[in-house]
């Protein structure tokens, strides 16, 4: 800590007095979020240039061609002085900017920059040497032109990661010479083909990158206002401060000082610092992609809107008669910083009282400086225990306002009663949450509310609370629906889309290039001409043969009497919904629907269906590890020892140690396998007591496996593959089980990944294995769509699904 000594000097200051400033020591240095921002920017803008390159090489040939006969037209003399202007330059501008910067003392901005310029001349030496050596020849192709020309320049990179780690960029005269130097450098070296187009762009963004690296790794100097500062401020705005401390800094990172004024009085003064603004932008910036427009809020905001925002609000509440600490002025503190003065209320926040201490008086003056928010249309957006305060008179205070929203929409009124039930449900139970807030609000505001009570609706606190307690929102729910039964509430979604669904889409991506580039090395009119299709027609049969075992299974597994024809038309159905949803979701949601249309209760239902699945991953196992020891016995000689299959089974057997070792891992697995097996054991008892039952669930189990191992070996043989069924066998086991866990539809792409991996172990060649994996999902995944499509429509047209 440190005491500082400041006096005023400014002209009209209301008291010359000397203030003694409490505060602990700023840094000298600190990393910008903004810096490193702007560097994965800039690395992002670099692979979509090379990518974008690499896919248009015509267009970017055509603009290449275009640039060189525009500079090949300026005269010889020109393009010399143009070349020995712009080299001379390129160099000395640096220089002189750091000689302009030693004279200011400011040496350390210097060094910073001489670190730039030398990282980014090693690394373009040493990504010219790669590509030039073993880089990609397209690359290769695109950043040299096919001359003798450095894909990196060596001169410029360097030259531009210096400006960048010195910010020259906010100096308008050096950046308008260093602007020059550059364009008469890359004129001249374009006039004499000694750079490409995609090499100038590449080389600028890998330059910029380097800058901004060095300025986030070191650090830049601080320029943040330190009190002293905020204190001269506030004399300009009438106010006689006679000392300032700083306490803890807010939500949002802002200073917070409580200075205290001649009169005895005090004030909360905020603090807002311009590189603070862009701090938690990531987050903010996946919450807009994430959610819908009207509950979004703006990633980035300048100081000035947001000091205009915090300020609006806090006059606006006022007007409103809600119970917030009353705002006397606001002021800039020099260029990067702002500042809001409040009148000091003595209070404590609600995250500091003790759950008994919070009685219902309490919660009704919460609600009831809500109720005032929301009646002129103030939407609050963090109410949770930091922001709620209880004065020394125990009368609610409300503070942190900057997030909120002025003539606010009923979507964000409803979410400010959604988070305050929430929060205040963790602290005192969702029965006296409700109870409190129906008093004040009604049950009618409370019912409103009720759809929005979604965990991607709360603040990031009270969210990862509810995290641990699943309870608390379904409880919070119960309560209100007892308050009002009828109640008729539209569903309201506030998520464009869940993080699940955008790693369906990247792996589908993932998935189609797989299989594209499976393909491109497939010649399919060889394949269709040299495959044995008498295989081909035993594949099929046992594709369809594994939709009677599914049938059969599931019959099984449901004491129910259930007809075997649309039972069989069920498991086609569920083929066509594998299209959406992934392998082990999509069969599993059909056959719960299919038996609950039979008259089967939804509990028995999910039992009945959890039993086969839990039955399944039995018999999934066992049968792997039977056919795994079968491949490596020495007692059939037909059956032979396959190292990579055993390479297979232990690859397995170390990603199981490796989920149950992650406790995240472990957690999901545990929670998915207990959410699909609950019940099932009252379910199998039932079960037991029929021995046709039996026979049928256990037969439908092992012919189900059997029927896709015979697909496969059949796929294999028609290609002329000789692999043991066995080993087979191993293969479909494992690569089943792989594609269960895909988040694709159907497994798709990890299915056929792991099967021709698979097979290629076995002892098949790339190309064979390939084909038959190919037929192989062809016959049990891409042709049973349109039965399965024709099956779904008319169950659903009979009112059987």
């Amino acid at each position: 800590m440190r005491g500082i000594k400041e006096k005023d000097e400014s002209v009209g200051a209301p008291d010359h007095g000397v203030v003694l400033v409490v505060e602990p020591l700023l840094p000298q240095r600190i990393r910008r979020p903004s810096d490193a921002i702007r560097f994965l920017l800039t690395l992002l803008s670099l692979v979509a240039v090379v990518l974008l390159a690499l896919v248009a090489q015509s267009t970017l040939n055509g603009l290449e061609n275009d640039v060189a006969a525009g500079t090949g037209r300026a005269p010889a003399f020109l393009s010399s002085v143009a070349g020995l202007l712009g080299g001379i330059a390129v160099l000395a501008v640096p220089v002189a900017f750091a000689v302009e910067r030693v004279f200011h003392r400011d040496g350390m901005r210097i060094a910073q920059g001489l670190i730039a310029a030398i990282l980014a001349l090693l690394l373009s030496y040493a990504v010219d040497e790669w590509l030039i050596a073993a880089g990609p020849a397209d690359l290769n192709q695109l950043l040299t032109g096919g001359r003798d020309v450095e894909p990196l320049n060596t001169v410029l990179t360097p030259a531009i990661a210096y400006a960048t780690a010195v910010r020259m960029s906010r100096r308008p005269q050096w950046r308008a010479l260093l602007w020059t130097a550059l364009a008469l450098d890359l004129f001249a070296l374009f006039t004499a083909t000694k750079v490409t187009a995609l090499g100038a762009i590449v080389t600028y963004l890998v330059g910029l990158a380097v800058g901004y690296a060095t300025l986030y790794g070191i650090g830049s100097a601080n320029t943040r206002p330190p009190g002293s500062a905020v204190v001269t401020a506030l004399r300009r705005l009438g106010f006689g401060p006679v000392s300032a401390r700083r306490i803890d800094d807010d939500t949002s990172g802002s200073r917070r000082y409580v200075v205290g004024l001649a009169d005895q009085s005090r004030l909360d003064v905020t603090v807002l610092d311009r590189d603070r603004q862009v701090a938690g932008v990531m987050y903010r910036l996946w919450r807009r992609l994430r959610l819908n427009t009207e509950t979004r809020r703006r990633a980035i905001r300048s100081l000035r809107a947001e000091l205009e925002r915090e300020a609006l609000m806090a006059y606006a509440a006022q007007a409103a008669g809600a119970s917030l600490p009353r705002l006397l002025g606001t002021s800039e503190v020099g260029t990067e910083a702002a500042l809001l003065a409040y009148e000091h209320l003595d209070s404590r926040p609600l995250a500091d009282l003790g759950d008994d201490e919070i009685d219902d008086e309490l919660l009704a003056q919460t609600w009831e400086q809500v109720r005032l928010l929301h009646a002129h249309r103030l939407a609050h957006r963090h109410l949770t225990g930091e922001s709620i305060h209880v004065g020394a008179d125990g009368r609610i205070v409300l503070v942190d306002a900057r997030s909120g929203e002025i003539a606010a929409g009923d979507l964000l009124l409803r979410l400010d009663i959604a988070q305050l039930l929430a929060y205040l449900a963790l602290r005192v139970g969702p029965e006296r949450s409700v109870k409190s807030a129906t008093a004040v609000l009604g049950a009618d505001m409370l019912a409103s509310a009720m759809p929005l009570l979604q965990r991607i609706a709360l603040a990031r606190a009270t969210r990862a609370a509810t995290r641990k307690d699943k309870d608390l929102l379904p409880a919070i729910r119960d309560h209100i629906v007892a308050l009002k039964p009828q109640a008729e509430v539209e569903e309201v979604r506030l998520e464009r889309f869940r993080p699940r669904t955008l790693v369906t889409i990247i792996a589908s991506a993932l998935a189609a290039y797989f299989l594209l580039s499976q393909l491109s090395q497939v010649n399919l009119v060889t394949v269709v001409t040299s495959a044995n299709w008498a295989w081909g027609g035993v594949a099929l049969v046992a594709a369809a043969g594994s939709y009677v075992a599914a049938a059969a299974m599931l019959r099984g597994f449901v004491p129910e009497q259930l007809p075997l024809g649309q039972t069989v038309l069920a498991q086609l159905a569920g083929s066509f919904v594998k299209l959406v949803a992934p392998a082990a979701v999509g069969g599993v949601a059909i056959n719960t629907r299919y038996l609950q249309k039979r008259g089967v209760p939804p509990g028995p239902a999910v039992a009945s269906v959890g039993a086969s699945q839990l039955v399944g991953l039995i018999s999934h196992i066992l049968l792997l590890l039977f056919f795994g020891y079968l491949t490596g016995t020495q007692a059939a000689p037909s059956l032979t020892p396959s190292r990579g299959v055993l390479v297979v089974l232990l690859g397995l057997a170390v990603i199981m140690v490796v989920i149950l070792a992650v406790r995240p891992l472990r957690r999901m697995l545990t929670t998915r396998i207990r959410s699909l097996f609950s019940g099932v054991i009252p379910r199998l008892l039932d079960v037991l007591q029929s021995p046709r039952k039996i026979v049928e669930a256990l037969s439908g189990t092992l012919l189900l496996s059997l029927m896709f191992i015979a697909c496969l070996s059949a796929c294999v043989r028609a290609f002329g593959g000789e692999v043991s069924f066995a080993a087979v066998a191993v293969v479909f086991l494992a690569g089943n089980a792989i594609g269960s866990a895909a988040p694709t539809p159907g497994g798709l792409g990890a299915v056929e990944g792991a099967l021709s991996i698979g097979l290629t172990v076995a002892g098949l060649p790339p190309t064979v294995a390939t084909s038959a994996v190919l037929l192989f999902r062809l016959m049990t995944f891409w042709l049973p769509v349109l039965p399965g499509w024709a099956s779904f429509t008319y169950l659903q047209r009979h009112n059987a699904l």
